[in-house]
Order: structure tokens, then C-alpha cells, then sequence
């Protein structure tokens, strides 16, 4: 059996994975494959349909997004690169749908060649109260007609002469014939690039020879011809072959994404690597293959190690299972997740974080102070903060605020100590540094849904309670315990001075 390598620490993760982002701009990227609209009616159901039990659903709105291999084409364009999608649709009103959609999230349409003899493949979602109740599928399946293959093939070699990295999103739909496929594997002889597939039989993509291929559990099983894997059990069944992925798919590198399991990666000549996920559920899944295959491309091209690379697609498509439908991940919510690992936030961080935060229906949590010498009371205070709701966010005084509001003779401890404190103790999920007397401008760009604060405070001499309660939020005071304070312990410290 393959010997998994353990994920590596936060803070060196992030230090290895936020160059590799900033590469992502340069990059051009190609992806062909089956280009899908899906579309959400979202509606409400109170009552029942006459002519069978079924329930009635009143439509209250539309929502039209890209799918497929054009949501992969989304993905990459939000983590900043530049993206040509190719693909063939029908010349219908679902392909104009298509096309606006993908206008309006950054991808030119150019590369979506318009068959009159075809239906755009269409994926309509019917929900209630937030619910799928229904799922219809439509569109053509057939393979190409050769005036259509003939024409994706052209800009096939028009375009694999201009990019960094290619990606095949092949749902076995049609598009991806056998001719295209020998296209793609003799531009790759000839020119190579970091090709990476995503397919339902990576069998035919390996004479192209990829850099990496990305099959969920179901697809690496089918493979392999596996049966009856659940849960984490998956992990040591799909480890124990990993060789034998390698050579079928024709891939350097192999990452199995398992969804709440994470990802399990395979690399000729290393061992095996192992990502984790955020337990979600699998309902809001829709996309996230997607994410995680556009970011591993990118994250290749960039030059990145094979790990940091999965830990990067990782934490992309942790992002996007957190909300329901088809989505994608920005480069600037990607960044945040990153950087949010370390616990230690900049105020650009914090703002996109709390962002998403809020739109995962998460309880935000703030307080702030100066931690100058961190003591019981201090970690009872947050410890009972965190417990007012799903995340504790730390707004801690710079060592010039301190001296402001304490004297000349503190802080004892700078602030980069202060924060390595704070950030060992569990409760606390983020801090934030602040130049200011009052976190004013933390409160703004966190928007708490509870701010915390010692009981020697109150309403009426706390400055900060107005704008939280305007934002939306409520102020809590919690009690101090007593005979615990920094002051109290410095001036036992004095009267004991010269005893050692």
C-alpha cells in the first residue's frame, strides 16, 4: 500500500501557496469540452398536485449559470487567469442563455462553435424552499457531425498554440470525438503544455499523455474496477493501486477527489498525498470537481510542487461547497481561505473573509483588546465569546495603541508575540491587527453579528456599541474573573521584584 505524506502545517502552506496564486494572471488556459447550461428555477411548494401526489412548485425566478466544461472556463477566469473555452452548442435560445451567462462572468463566448443540427446541453434544477426536487436533463448526446468536428478541431490548433495549460472536461456527451481526441494527444507530442482531464473514462485520454487527470471516487473505482468503498474506507482502498491509475490514465499525476473526504493524489516516483475537505453537504456539491480540477491546472502551469498544488485546489473547492448551485472561486476568496489559515488576517483578508463567512450563514463573533500579558481571565473571556456563535475574530491594539492607552512603559509583549499567543489558544479562529484607540474599522469591515466586551464596560462608555447595533449586531459584556488582569500581575510582579 502507498505511504500517504500528512498534510503540512498552515503557516508553511500558506507561505509556499500564495505565490502560486499571484501567478495565476499570467497564465493562459484552454479548455474544451462540453460546454452546459444550468438553469435553477427557484420556487415555493405549499400544496399538493390533484392528478398525482406530487408537489406543486409556484416558479418565483430563473437562474441561468454556465455548467460543465463552461464552469470549469468560470473558475479559471475568477482565479485571475485568462481563458479560451471551446465547445460545440446548438444554435438555440438555451446557447444564447449560455453565451450572455458567460459574458457576464468574464469568458468570451468566440470558442463555442453553433450547430444548427444540435440541442444545447441544458441541466434544469427544480427547487422549493431551497430544495432540488427535480432535475430534467436535455440537449444532444450524439458524436459530432465532421463538418462540426472539423471546425472545433481548427481552433482547436488555433488556440493550443497561445496557452499555458489545457484542460478536457469530457462528460461523454459527444463533443470530445475520437478525432478530437487524437488532436489534442498529436498537439501534445508535438507542443507540449500542462494538460489536464477531467473525464468520466480517462481510458481515451491517455495517448495525449496528460500531466494530470482528476477522476471522483466513482470514476478512479470504475477504473480500477472496484466496488463497495465508503467514507474514509475509500482512502486505503484507492492508495493500494496506485500504480496501476498512473499507467491507465497515462498520467503523471492523479488526484481522486473524494469529496468530504478530500483528495487523495498520486505522483510517479512520490508518495502519496493526502488533502482534506470541510465536512458539507453533498447537495450543495454541484461544481466543486470543477474548481478543484481549474485550480490544480493553474497551480501546475504556476510551477508549484504536486502537494501545493492539491492543498490549493483543496482549499478552492472547499470554498464553493459551501453554498449551494453552481459557482465558482475568486482569486480574492481564495487568497482570504489562505491566508485565514494562519489565523493572522491583513484588513483586506478580514473584509473577504467575514464576506464569506456571513453568505455561509455563519454567527460572527468579535472582540478586540491588547493581550499584552494573556492570563486566565483572558482566555475564559474568549473562550465564553466564542461560544456566542460559530466564529471568534480577534481585533488586537498595535504596540503605538497600547503605549496610547496603557503608558510608556507597555506593552510588555509586541504584537507579533501577542498574536502568536492568541493564535495557540483553539477559540480563537482569526486576528486582526489595529493601529487605532478603537477597532472602529475592524467592526465596519467584520460586521459581527456579537461584539464582546469585559464587564467593566457598558453601553454608555463603550463608543463602539452604536455602530455595531447599526450593522445590525448586538453587544454582549461578560464578567471579568476576578483578581485577573495584566495591571494586577505586573504590580505583583513589582512588589516581588527582589525576591527572584
Amino acid at each position: 500500500m502507498s505511504r500517504i505524506t500528512p498534510r503540512p502545517g498552515a503557516t508553511a502552506m500558506t507561505h509556499v501557496l500564495l505565490p502560486v496564486l499571484d501567478a495565476f494572471a499570467g497564465l493562459r488556459t484552454l479548455v474544451i469540452g462540453e460546454a452546459m447550461l444550468d438553469a435553477y428555477l427557484d420556487g415555493h411548494s405549499e400544496r399538493l398536485c390533484r392528478e398525482a401526489p406530487v408537489p406543486v412548485v409556484d416558479i418565483d425566478a430563473r437562474r441561468d449559470v454556465p455548467g460543465g466544461g463552461a464552469n470549469t472556463a468560470v473558475n479559471v477566469a475568477a482565479l485571475g487567469a485568462r481563458v479560451t473555452l471551446l465547445s460545440v452548442v446548438g444554435a438555440d435560445d438555451d446557447a444564447d442563455r449560455l453565451a450572455r451567462s458567460l459574458a457576464a462572468l468574464g469568458v468570451p463566448d468566440d470558442g463555442l462553435v453553433r450547430a444548427g443540427s444540435r440541442r444545447t446541453l441544458v441541466k434544469q434544477r427544480v427547487l422549493a424552499g431551497g430544495q432540488i426536487l427535480l432535475r430534467l436533463d436535455a440537449g444532444s448526446r450524439d458524436g459530432l457531425d465532421p463538418a462540426c468536428e472539423s471546425r472545433l478541431r481548427e481552433r482547436l490548433r488555433a488556440a493550443w498554440r497561445e496557452v499555458d495549460a489545457v484542460i478536457v472536461s469530457d462528460y461523454g456527451y459527444g463533443v470530445l470525438t475520437e478525432g478530437v481526441l487524437d488532436e489534442i494527444a498529436a498537439l501534445q507530442a508535438a507542443h507540449e503544455r500542462v494538460l489536464v482531464a477531467d473525464a468520466k473514462d480517462l481510458r481515451r485520454l491517455a495517448r495525449a499523455r496528460p500531466t494530470a487527470v482528476k477522476p471522483n471516487y466513482a470514476e478512479a473505482a470504475r477504473l480500477l474496477g472496484l466496488t463497495g468503498g465508503h467514507g474514509d474506507g475509500r482512502v486505503d482502498q484507492i492508495a493500494g493501486h496506485e500504480a496501476e491509475l498512473l499507467q491507465t490514465t497515462g498520467a503523471r499525476v492523479a488526484a481522486v477527489t473524494l469529496d468530504s473526504a478530500g483528495a487523495l493524489v498520486f505522483e510517479t516516483g512520490q508518495p502519496a498525498y493526502r488533502t482534506y475537505a470541510r465536512p458539507t453537504s453533498d447537495a450543495n456539491a454541484t461544481g466543486a470537481g470543477d474548481t478543484f480540477v481549474s485550480a490544480l491546472a493553474l497551480a501546475l502551469a504556476a510551477g508549484a510542487p504536486t502537494h501545493a498544488c492539491a492543498d490549493l485546489a483543496q482549499g478552492a473547492a472547499t470554498l464553493v461547497v459551501a453554498r449551494d448551485g453552481t459557482t465558482a472561486c475568486t482569486a480574492a476568496e481564495l487568497r482570504a481561505h489562505l491566508a485565514s489559515q494562519d489565523k493572522l488576517l491583513s484588513d483586506d483578508d478580514l473584509a473577504v473573509v467575514a464576506d464569506c463567512l456571513h453568505r455561509a450563514g455563519k454567527r460572527l463573533v468579535f472582540t478586540n483588546g491588547c493581550f499584552d500579558i494573556l492570563h486566565r481571565g483572558h482566555i475564559t473571556c474568549l473562550s465564553r465569546a466564542k461560544a456566542l456563535g460559530d466564529v471568534l475574530i480577534v481585533g488586537l491594539n498595535a504596540d503605538a495603541s497600547v503605549r496610547r492607552l496603557k503608558g510608556a512603559t507597555r506593552p510588555i509583549n509586541r504584537a507579533a508575540d501577542r498574536a502568536q499567543v492568541l493564535a495557540a489558544l483553539s477559540c480563537v479562529d482569526h486576528i486582526v491587527e489595529f493601529a487605532e484607540d478603537t477597532p472602529v474599522r475592524l467592526i465596519e469591515l467584520a460586521r459581527p453579528d456579537v461584539y464582546v466586551k469585559g464587564g467593566d464596560y457598558s453601553l454608555d462608555n463603550l463608543p463602539e456599541a452604536p455602530l455595531v447595533t447599526s450593522l445590525g449586531g448586538e453587544v454582549w459584556f461578560l464578567p471579568y474573573l476576578d483578581d485577573f488582569s495584566t495591571t494586577g500581575i505586573l504590580a505583583r510582579i513589582g512588589a516581588g521584584g527582589g525576591h527572584g
